[in-house]
């Protein structure tokens, strides 16, 4: 039973295969991808965090992520990349936080996720360029997001006050370059849906 205090603050980008913004982050699951699955992968920037006595600040996380239809259904295919930086204990808080079993705001993870392929440590950044998000893991992810302008000039398009689990707020956003290479997948997402969020998880309750 999860029952060590966690939390991780902090920024996230997602890249995902929908043509047109995403309809999971819209229906909350209810409503399949533009594609009728999804593939996506994430990278996190923790600007604070621990697990326990652990100390997560600082490192940096990607995830790739493949849904085989409705969100809301399961069966999801996960992989996580650790920062090469990581101690072997931030790495193993940071596999049990994203396999839902450090409960909390994850925890949903534990039941969705039926094939976790694997943790891999790499050398990760995750840098802001004016308003891009730059997201790279040598040789693995290539990818760089950028924020949808909206009305006021100067500011995001924002989606405000969802139930979406990621994060109550949401920036849309567009892939400007998204490659990946990893777990057999060639995945490449240019000019497709993408999403800016903080990262303000916490658990186990």
């Amino acid at each position: 039973m999860a029952d060590v205090e966690w939390a991780l603050k902090g920024e996230l980008v997602l890249s995902c295969n929908c043509t047109v913004f995403c309809p999971c982050v819209l229906s909350l699951g209810q409503h399949p991808p533009t594609e009728g699955y999804c593939q996506t992968w994430a990278g996190f920037k923790v600007d604070n965090g621990y697990y326990g006595d652990t100390d997560l600040s600082g490192l940096n996380l990607g995830l790739i992520m493949e849904i085989p239809g409705y969100m809301s259904r399961g069966n999801w295919t996960a992989g996580l990349f650790v920062d090469k930086r990581a101690s072997i204990y931030a790495t193993k808080a940071f596999t049990k936080i994203f396999t839902g079993k450090a409960g909390g705001t994850t925890s949903l993870l534990s039941i969705l996720v039926g094939n976790f392929l694997g943790v891999q440590q790499e050398p990760i950044s995750y840098e802001v360029e004016d308003k891009k998000r730059i997201f790279k893991i040598p040789k693995i992810i290539d990818g760089v997001v950028a924020p949808i302008p909206g009305k006021t000039h100067g500011e995001d398009t924002v989606i405000s006050n969802s139930e979406y689990w990621i994060a109550p707020e949401i920036i849309v956003a567009k892939s400007e370059k998204s490659k990946l290479r990893a777990f057999g997948r060639n995945w490449n997402f240019a000019g497709r849906s993408a999403e800016i969020c903080a990262l303000d998880w916490s658990g186990p309750n």
